[in-house]
Formats: C-alpha cells, structure tokens, sequence
C-alpha cells in the first residue's frame, strides 16, 4: 500500500513541470495576441484620422468653391463654368483642414496632395501614439500611418438654353440658300446681302450664351438630373454646397 503511494506522488511530482510550461506558454499566447490587438487598435486609429483628415479637406475645398461660384455668378464672370467643375479654387485651406482633423484624431498630417480629374486630395497621417509595450521588441516606439482620398464630384452641368441652337448642329444657320445666277435675280440677292450683312454687324455679339436665357443673363443647370435657374439679380435662395457638390472617399 505504501509502495503505491509512493508511485502516485512521483507521478504528480513529474506532471507538475508540464504544467508550468504549458501555462507559461497560455500567458505567451495570451500576451501576443495582446500585441497584436494593441498594432491593430493603432493602425485603426490611424486609419480614422486619415479619412476624417481626407474628408475634412475636400468638404474645405467644396465650401471655398461654393462661395467662389456664388461671387463670380453675381459678377457676371465666366470663371464660373470652372467652379461647376470643381476647379479653380486655391487648395491652400483645404490642406490646412486636413492637418486640423488628424490632430483631432491624435495624428499628424505627413502629405496632402491635390489633384484633378477628378478634383481630390489624397491624405497621409502618421498617429502620435505609439502600439506601446508589449512582448514584441520595438513596439514601444512604433507608430501607424495610413492613407485616404477624397473626391469632390460636381452634380451640375451647363443646360442649353431655349431656342439656343448654335452653328454646326443643324439649325437654320447651317442651311445654305441656293445660289441665284440668272440676270435679275443678282441685283435683287446683293440687296439682300447687304441687308443681310449690316443686320449680322449690328447684332455681333448679342446671341445668348451658353447656359444662359436669351437677354436675362440666367444660368441654366441641371443638378443630378433636375433643372436648376440662377438669376445672377436674384440669388436668394441659393442652393447649399452639397447641391453642387458631392463629396466622398475614394474606393
């Protein structure tokens, strides 16, 4: 009976490293995962800041460009056509937008870059924090980057005006009277030529624009599919920016 004893606590006694090296291999386990969880928290974070810091740009570069439009459609000034496109603004405040919100997400803009075609910013922050201690060497010092775009994408485009056909699309401009050649008829078609000349002298310059009514000086649009009127005399209400510009992140 004493000899069996005896053989159960050899047997625990020799169990009992087993077990300290299978949990000290749990707690590995466990801390690096940890590890793995605290770069991916990081590289998250990371991730948030450049979208935020992407989207805060081009939503400052939208709003520049919807107060630019308005002035220069009041003003009579053809730059407006430009604006429509999303163009033509300076993106100076839109990078200095960028830098503010990847410091609200704990981060620092590293690179905005503008660009067109369509008109974008493309964002990289680096985070201020960094993955922090763990089992993994180095992480300590170790801080995420990532990146984002934004695209501003226009939702108007210039709508002809009524009865604006011009040459080249089969209006009565194009069509040619045929050529008078006998006698009398000569003398009757310079007459008529000369009126006809004087006529296109006096009226140089007075035919409407494009997008604009005849003799109102009206911008037509048509916005994601509905038309749109803007009296340069009468702006109130004006759309919002979003009515002419879309903004979102790249795919």
């Amino acid at each position: 009976m004493d000899a069996v004893r005896q053989g159960v606590r050899q047997d625990a006694g020799q169990a009992f490293p087993l077990y300290i090296v299978a949990v000290a291999g749990l707690l590995f386990l466990a801390f690096a995962f940890f590890a793995v969880g605290q770069a991916a928290a990081t590289r998250n974070s990371a991730q948030t800041a450049a979208d935020a810091a992407a989207l805060g740009a081009a939503q400052t570069y939208r709003d520049d460009l919807y107060r630019a439009l308005r002035k220069a459609v009041e003003g009579d000034d053809d730059a407006w056509e430009d604006l429509l496109k999303a163009m033509g603004s300076p993106t100076g405040t839109a990078c200095d937008s960028a830098q503010w919100f990847a410091g609200k997400n704990d981060a620092d803009a590293t690179s905005c870059t503008p660009d067109s075609w369509p008109t974008s910013f493309a964002v990289r922050v680096t985070t201020r924090g960094t993955v922090g201690d763990s089992i993994v060497p180095g992480t300590e010092n170790k801080h995420a980057s990532a990146g984002a775009k934004a695209v501003i994408v226009p939702r108007c485009t210039v709508r002809p005006a009524e009865g604006g056909r011009g040459p080249g699309d089969g209006g009565p401009a194009d069509r040619k009277e045929p050529a008078k050649d006998k006698g009398k008829g000569m003398e009757k078609d310079k007459g008529k030529d000369k009126g006809k000349d004087k006529g296109k002298e006096k009226g140089k310059g007075q035919g409407p624009d494009k997008g604009k009514a005849p003799g109102k000086g009206k911008i037509e649009l048509t916005c994601d599919g509905k038309p749109l009127t803007l009296d340069p005399a009468h702006l109130d209400p004006f759309p919002e920016p979003a009515g002419f510009f879309a903004v979102r992140l790249a795919e």
